[in-house]
């Protein structure tokens, strides 16, 4: 017969290296996990929740660990992970030494075929909750801070058999608080503040310690891991944050356990929308039976797209330690697991399954299919603020984390903050205005993004703000006002007004710049001088109506700036400050001295000067508008990109009163016709309104100046210079949020077609930067929020895998 051994084989408790100093975090820029996120999926974890404190979070984690350890259908040895991040209220109300309880007395009860071997660890602890466990103090020079504490038990249930392989219970608490308060008040109060990501780090290492060992050489064993969050789900964690906001950077699935009692029905689905909000998946939600048969609107309101499951009610006598309220539970619990199992096998299946789906049926832009065989497609299972959270299906499947410096195509300005945010404001948008018409009809989004963009990057010059949907359609609108307003100035539209069409004959040319990019629509590609995208393959229809003029351009090679000019273009002296970018024409940095003469000379002569700021608008280049950088105004300029944060399609043309008024006649004929059906779309503007002000505020983006005028520098001048003296490279720049490099190349590894930069882009790819080269041009993208720490860190890796490209290409 079974038997219990009440002689506990280690207990041990210590107390050491605690903190001096108290740490703290602020919630507007997260700071980002301190080791690099390597989740494996080679067995399922989940992420307990609960609508509110007290519902039976812990209960529904022992449960589940009777379920999988305790199975009278397997003999196989099993091992059970629980975590409990957080815990206020210890010693006396410790979760994880509930279920090493629990466990340990059910195992005794159920009589299983396996040995069971449980242990309980809390790892760190404050001060009050240590001295609560030892019973003394540690003396004046521990006053502050969390400190190791060590504190482990364990304990052995003898299976039916007696021996052969043991099944394990792990359960850890990670940070421990005596208080039992909420984790953030708990953690004020008695001086033990954690980071976020020290948590986190905590966690995730946790995590891959004893996913990782699960298996041995002879054979792998069965685990089933939960972490279970502290109160609600939006219960503050230790530093502050939101316990919703602090573990997304997992993602790990979530169990929510709901609230079965009186008005637990709008607590729960506050709860479930809470967590959607921010991306979790949930795959079952789970409460105690209180007699209201919450379950029905429950799974009315989930359209049963979420399993719902009832417990029985818990017993208010507790003399018989639960015992028997798990045994009638049995078949919930035996119930959820399987659903827990199924949406894990579900999960690992789609996975795998995305690279060759999206090989057959995606057409991707601006690649050669023959060219990415299945193995090069990045899987990308969520984004968290500036990193994609990337499937990897090498022998050990697993999710890694790997920094955008690509901004998904320029367009990516959010921390984890902004993001959530964002999602937040854009349903409110969605939820209150679907979408309506805009002309002649008013909302608040619409005003109030038009005022900003008026008062902002429009201060000074503009009057009108159009709207459209994307960058090239806002190119095509501003060329429409650009010509009109030439046509208008130089008596072009008399004949017109007299419905006189000789006037068709007259030809309109733009005067641009030799190797800009505009969009890829019809007139929009007519803006362009000849390049990879407008030649006969890719646009038969190209003419090219314009006068394309080389401008000179600045760079930087062995730490020294240097200009660079044109064939027959004499200067003597030029100031190599204020530049502005040429982004898919290569990243070149065009002289600013050159661009504001330009367009002042055109201003004399009455021809109408647009700036394309789509791309470097918004901070892009460490100013709100590249007009502050060029110390001159256009008359008509487009934006968009980062003017939603980069999170939904959306674009403006700005425009002067005196643009504006050349389209005003009593004639209908005479009014800009041009429009879309989602034309100041509300998302769209309450999206731009949103991130238009948390860019500029000091309180929100920490790079801004106090004045919000500007950027502090983002990318390290003494690396920047390193990399620029290397000898793998050819030219650097460096403004704002972006960092280019032009590797040396010659011949057909030379230019957009080449695919020269590949080895140092897979580098990359593998150290946790996700890239995505101009020909042999290679640039790092980071957002206005993004500190510059972390830029420093990708000029490091960058480096790095320069040195490896070196030798690879032994140059």
């Amino acid at each position: 017969m079974p038997h219990l051994s009440h002689l506990f084989l280690c207990r041990r408790y210590h107390l050491k290296n605690f903190s001096t100093t108290t740490t703290t975090t602020t919630t507007t820029n997260t700071p980002v996990t301190r080791s690099p996120l390597y989740l494996p999926l080679s067995h399922p974890t989940f992420l307990i929740w609960a609508a509110n404190t007290s519902l039976g979070k812990t209960l529904v984690s022992a449960g589940l660990a009777a379920s999988f350890l305790l199975s009278e259908s397997s003999s196989d040895p099993r091992k059970f992970l629980y975590l409990k991040p957080i815990q206020t209220g210890f010693p006396s109300d410790s979760d994880s030494s509930f279920v090493f309880r629990k466990l340990s007395h059910l195992s005794l009860r159920r009589q299983p075929h396996s040995p069971l071997f449980s242990s309980n660890h809390v790892l760190r602890a404050s001060l009050p909750a240590a001295n609560s466990v030892l019973g003394y103090g540690c003396g004046t020079s521990c006053e502050r801070g969390m400190g190791n504490l060590g504190w482990y038990e364990e304990r052995r249930v003898e299976g039916e058999g007696g021996s052969g392989a043991v099944s394990e219970l792990v359960c850890k608490t990670l940070y421990a608080w005596r208080e039992a308060v909420s984790p953030h008040l708990a953690a004020e109060r008695e001086s033990g503040v954690v980071e976020d990501a020290v948590v986190m780090d905590t966690l995730h290492n946790c995590l891959r310690v004893e996913l990782e060992g699960a298996g041995d050489t002879r054979k792998e064993i069965d685990v089933f891991c939960v972490v279970e969050s502290a109160g609600g789900v939006a219960s503050p964690g230790p530093s502050g944050s939101l316990q919703c906001d602090l573990y997304r950077p997992l993602r790990l699935p979530a169990i929510l356990v709901g609230d079965g009692r009186l008005g637990g029905i709008s607590g729960t689905i506050s709860a479930y929308e809470s967590l959607k909000l921010r991306g979790y998946d949930i795959a079952a939600v789970v409460f105690e039976d209180h007699g209201l048969v919450n379950e029905v609107p429950l799974l009315s309101y989930l359209r049963n797209r979420v399993p719902v499951l009832v417990l029985p009610p818990v017993p208010e006598d507790l003399s018989n330690d639960l015992m028997e309220w798990f045994d009638e539970s049995r078949g919930v619990f035996d119930s959820l697991k399987e659903k827990m199992l199924s949406a894990y096998s579900e999960r690992i299946k789609r996975l795998r399954g995305m690279p060759k789906k999206a090989g057959e049926i995606f057409w991707w832009p601006f690649t050669q299919h023959k060219l990415v065989p299945e193995g090069a497609v990045t899987v990308i299972d969520s984004r968290y603020g500036e990193n994609f959270a990337v499937f990897k299906a090498h022998n050990n499947e697993f999710i890694t984390q790997q920094f955008d410096a690509c901004a998904s195509w320029w367009t990516q300005g959010p921390d984890a903050t902004l993001q959530t945010e964002l999602a937040r404001d854009m349903g409110y948008a969605a939820a209150r205005f679907g979408h309506v018409m805009f002309p002649e009809n008013v909302y608040e989004p619409a005003l109030e993004c038009a005022e900003l963009l008026l008062e902002g990057v429009g201060k000074g010059w503009a009057s009108r703000a159009y709207f459209s949907d994307n960058g090239s359609t806002a190119i095509e609108i501003a060329l429409k006002m650009a010509f009109r307003k030439f046509s208008f100035d130089h008596g072009l539209l008399s004949d017109f007004r007299k419905d006189n069409m000789a006037g068709r004959g007259v030809e309109l040319m733009v005067l641009a710049l030799r190797g800009s990019y505009h969009g890829d629509t019809l007139g929009a590609m007519e803006a362009q001088a000849p390049s990879s995208y407008t030649g006969f393959l890719q646009q038969p229809w190209y003419t090219g109506r314009g006068l394309f003029l080389d401008p000179p351009t600045v760079y930087m090679c062995n730490s020294t700036w240097n200009l660079a000019l044109p064939e027959g273009f004499h200067l003597e002296t030029s100031k190599l400050e204020n530049i502005v970018i040429q982004g898919a024409g290569g990243m070149h940095m065009v002289d600013p001295l050159f661009q504001r003469v330009l367009a002042n000379e055109c201003r004399l002569k009455r021809i109408p000067v647009i700036f394309d700021e789509v791309f470097t608008g918004f901070w892009r280049l460490g100013k709100e508008t590249a007009a502050e950088l060029l110390c001159c105004a256009p008359d008509i300029a487009c934006f968009g990109k980062l003017m939603t944060g980069g999170v939904i399609p959306f674009a403006t043309t700005l425009a002067t009163n005196a643009v504006f008024t050349s389209f005003l006649a009593d004639s209908k004929l005479m009014a800009l016709l041009h429009g879309h059906s989602y034309s100041g779309h509300a998302m769209g503007c309450t999206a731009a309104a949103k991130s238009i002000k948390w860019f500029k505020d000091p309180q929100t983006n920490l790079n801004v100046n106090s004045e919000g005028t500007s950027l502090r520098e983002l990318w390290d001048e003494e690396l920047v210079g390193q990399i620029s003296s290397h000898p793998a490279v050819q030219r650097v720049v460096a403004l704002g949020t972006l960092f280019a490099l032009e590797l040396r190349a010659e011949g057909s590894n030379a230019g957009y077609a080449s695919l020269f930069a590949s080895s140092l882009v897979q580098i990359l790819r593998e150290d946790g930067v996700w890239t995505r080269p101009l020909g042999n041009v290679i640039y790092l993208m980071c957002g206005p929020c993004t500190s510059p720490e972390i830029c420093s860190h990708l000029l490091v890796k960058l480096y790095k895998g320069l040195e490896q490209f070196y030798q690879i290409k032994a140059y």
